[in-house]
């Protein structure tokens, strides 16, 4: 998004937030009414002005006006696919190391979330690549990061089908692969990320996180992969009562990262020993 203008203006997607800490998010047009159970607003009231301001429903309620941050646009948005949390995004983007100018493709566009948070990264200089199979989803990951942009970033495309069929060339900083079935999708990864680019497979459960860690390892193109979860805890905030709250967004995906090796390259052997069992009683160690 450009930077924000100093007071607020149609087009504008906005957090309401009532004393009781819940949020309602919007988007403001000239003439409007959002309705509450607690009365209505006009955006009228709140175009024009600052961000940071208070208004009153006609019911009497106070609501605090501030522009939506991404992590607030993506836990509100219209959804197909479930999308990648915010604590997530944050890690991925990190741990690819992007920066403004990098490349990147994500297989699994799903709702958009994590494009939003990719496009933000590498800017106007870089390039997303978005490949997602089915067509529904695609439609909804269009219209959200065109509702958050106020229009399609010009550093984006958005392809249709398999990865396989429409990853095509090119060579990329990092890809992101958000599918049932990662470990399938690891020989065009290779053939489309950089040596020492940087690989993450998002994932559920422990079953694909373990079959995708073996595939890669047995691929011999990445680095050993390391795999991780990100847990958030609240806390509560009263005087002296200081506490955690009772509840945290605890699991939600596991990311499996590694980075692309130098054609030709054969990892060193690994030092640390399996526990006994990993592999089943009968198969032998690795």
């Amino acid at each position: 998004m450009n930077d924000a203008p100093e007071t607020l203006r149609p087009g504008d997607i906005v957090q309401l937030t009532d004393p009781k800490g819940r949020h309602h998010t919007l988007v403001l047009e000239v003439g409007r009414v959002f309705h509450t159970h607690k009365g209505a607003l006009a955006h009228d009231d709140m175009i024009g002005r600052s961000e940071g301001i208070v208004v009153t429903s006609t019911g009497g309620t106070s609501y605090v006006v501030l522009r939506s941050l991404l992590e607030d646009f993506v836990l509100a948005m219209p959804r197909g696919a479930a999308v990648i949390y915010p604590k997530e995004a944050a890690r991925i983007v990190m741990a690819a190391g992007l920066r403004p100018g990098s490349s990147v493709m994500e297989a699994g566009a799903g709702s958009g979330a994590l494009t939003c948070s990719l496009l933000n990264a590498v800017g106007p200089t870089g390039k997303v690549v978005s490949c997602e199979r089915r067509p529904d989803f695609a439609d909804v990951a269009r219209a959200n990061v065109a509702r958050w942009f106020q229009g399609t970033p010009s550093w984006w495309e958005l392809r249709v089908g398999d990865l396989a069929e429409v990853g095509g060339e090119g060579t990329f900083d990092a890809m992101v692969l958000d599918l049932l079935d990662p470990w399938e999708h690891l020989t065009t990864a290779a053939h489309l990320v950089r040596p020492g680019g940087v690989l993450i497979c998002y994932v559920a459960t422990t079953t694909q996180l373990s079959r995708t860690a073996e595939a890669l390892r047995a691929a011999g193109a990445w680095t050993e992969p390391r795999a991780e979860e990100s847990l958030v805890r609240t806390w509560h905030l009263e005087g002296l009562a200081v506490r955690p709250d009772h509840r945290m967004i605890g699991h939600t995906a596991f990311l499996l990262i590694t980075r692309r090796l130098a054609p030709g390259t054969v990892l060193p052997p690994r030092r640390t020993r399996p526990a006994k069992g990993a592999y089943g009683e009968s198969s032998a160690s690795p």
